[in-house]
């Protein structure tokens, strides 16, 4: 069975939205990719997402604000024929998207978009924040430059 190309970003972003978890890449300090997942929102062409202010991840990300984020859903297996090992396959959704971190730093725009991410998941948006929970984490920007998406038996 061919992959199909999907190439309605109303599509794409369907698949983005009804993706659990997003695996963010970024690259580490050798040249080599450097793979996460993360939990994120998604509104209006920008993915939202936090962290702990250290790490590799956040290293990496200062020193190469160029990231993709890989999304992916639906995954159910099929086949052509049933006898036939070669013959089956993951059906699947799944979307690439490319841009730049932009790190939060003012505290009252952190929580709208802790928000945004808690709503996503709880379906609820009106969390309350302590000051040093919000002044130990890091929250994160990436405005999409560029989306991809394929499906496989969809």
């Amino acid at each position: 069975m061919r992959v199909q190309s999907v190439l309605n970003n109303d599509i794409i972003e369907d698949i983005i939205n009804n993706t659990q978890v997003a695996y963010l890449s970024t690259i580490d300090d050798e040249g080599n990719p450097y793979v996460v997942p993360m939990n994120f929102a998604y509104e209006d062409g920008i993915i939202y997402m936090h962290s702990g202010q250290k790490g590799k991840k956040i290293s990496y990300m200062t020193k190469h604000p160029f990231v993709r984020i890989a999304f992916s859903n639906s995954e159910n297996l099929g086949y052509q024929s049933e006898n036939v090992a070669c013959s089956y396959y993951m059906k699947y959704k799944s979307a690439i998207v490319e841009g730049f971190v932009n790190f939060i730093e003012d505290f009252d725009t952190k929580i709208i978009y802790l928000n945004k991410i808690m709503k996503k998941y709880t379906g609820r948006n009106d969390y309350q924040y302590n000051k040093p929970s919000i002044d130990n984490v890091a929250v994160f920007t990436i405005k999409i430059t560029k989306m991809t998406g394929k499906t496989l038996g969809y």
